[in-house]
């Protein structure tokens, strides 16, 4: 199987058949302008030290400062970080937003760290890479495993190093803070509502009814804030999973229940009224809508033949791998793709970028507004692309995300 860059390079490609680019652009958009790897060095609760790798891929700023969250994961490498990179390079631009890609992250498991040790390997990361970060340069926010205290931390750390006292440039060099140290509102459910956002303004397109059965891939805070959002707007969710088990219920899973018993015992395993399935099998099962939300590389060329959802909605990044996407695409199953559909978050981070700028906080009302018609207004152009160019939506997306950047070199 391709590591998660050489797909996105194969998505590139694919892309470049559907409409001709200056191979220039093209090229320069195969590799990153900064692949940055760096040594942690922090002191771990029993007196050894340990050195962690760290890694900030800055991809390309020709729509503004580098943007992309900060990922915390035993399985994190380079090339897994450069496509990430790469697919936020063409999120920002998909959703309209003057900000460029870049992605970083930590090969740790922070599960078997204290919480002394992960914020000392936090505030390492930023002093390893200090000289890049700022408001009008890089970025940073939070990903897999990270979260608003880990940007507190970061934030303070960037503030004692740069010596800044200007609160608002030093807030404003992080997004996905806690509200009550510069944060937005609306920023922790930003991706899934986003997603929902999406599906409403494509679901009669793609061909689904008003009221869905969904099945979701992942219960961290995308896929569980995803579940709860459209149960409340009156789809059932019949399956859920972490990355123990997957719980069937057929009539539907009340999620407050599922959240509690997630929350107590660590696990879905064992949910009372539902039945434990693999992740494999929450897979194959059928339904409406299938949302992956959690890793890379979920559904492959040996397991697409067996989906039989609908529609696909991806709120984690690159789910379906490009030989999976041919698959689903000759059974007729339309992917609404990643770098559309889980780019709510990013535009959420964005919004947080301009108050903190501009010293302002908005009211979560105004936030999930302005939102809403972003992500309503980014489905609409990428549904008019794919049409204009008989091609999938994530063809449509991509090649509309390629002709805003190459628009801006004009």
């Amino acid at each position: 199987m391709k590591n998660p860059f050489e797909n996105a390079m194969v998505q590139l490609e694919k892309a470049t058949k559907i409409r001709n680019f200056e191979s220039e652009f093209i090229n320069s958009l195969k590799k990153p302008n900064h692949d940055i790897r760096i040594s942690i060095p922090i002191k771990m609760d029993d007196g050894s030290k340990k050195t962690f790798e760290g890694y900030r891929v800055e991809y390309n700023n020709v729509l503004g400062p580098y943007k992309g969250g900060i990922r915390y994961h035993p399985n994190t490498e380079i090339n897994e970080v450069k496509a990430l990179a790469f697919w936020m390079t063409l999120k920002c631009a998909v959703v309209d937003i003057p900000m460029g890609g870049g992605k970083g992250g930590i090969t740790v498991e922070p599960k078997d760290l204290s919480k002394g040790e992960l914020e000392r390997l936090s505030r390492g990361w930023v002093r390893g890479l200090s000289d890049i970060l700022g408001p009008y340069k890089d970025v940073p926010a939070p990903d897999v495993n990270t979260n608003g205290e880990i940007m507190a931390w970061m934030v303070d750390e960037f503030a004692k190093i740069t010596a800044n006292k200007n609160t608002s440039e030093t807030n404003a060099t992080f997004t996905g803070k806690p509200v009550g140290v510069g944060g937005s509102e609306g920023r922790t459910q930003a991706t899934g509502l986003g997603g929902f956002y999406v599906f409403e303004t494509l679901r009669a397109e793609v061909g689904l009814p008003q009221k869905c059965k969904v099945v979701i891939q992942g219960f961290g805070n995308v896929g569980s804030n995803a579940a709860r959002i459209f149960s409340e707007n009156g789809h059932i969710v019949i399956a859920v999973s972490d990355s123990h088990v997957a719980i069937l219920k057929e009539d539907g899973l009340d999620l407050k229940e599922v959240e509690a018993h997630k929350k107590k015992t660590g696990s879905l395993r064992y949910f009372v009224g539902a039945r434990n399935i693999t992740n494999e099998e929450l897979l194959r099962l059928p339904c409406d809508l299938l949302i992956p939300a959690a890793f890379e590389n979920v559904i492959t060329d040996q397991n697409a033949d067996g989906i039989k959802a609908k529609v696909i909605l991806e709120l984690a990044n690159g789910p379906i791998t490009p030989e999976a996407d041919d698959i689903l695409f000759k059974k007729s199953i339309p992917v609404i793709p990643d770098i559309l559909a889980n780019s709510g978050g990013v535009t959420v981070s964005y919004f947080e970028w301009q108050q903190n700028l501009n010293n302002a906080h908005w009211a979560e009302k105004e936030v999930l507004s302005k939102l809403k018609k972003t992500m309503e207004e980014a489905s609409k152009k990428t549904l008019e692309k794919s049409k204009e160019l008989n091609t999938s939506l994530r063809m449509g997306a991509f090649i509309l995300a390629l002709e805003r950047i190459e628009e801006k070199l004009i």
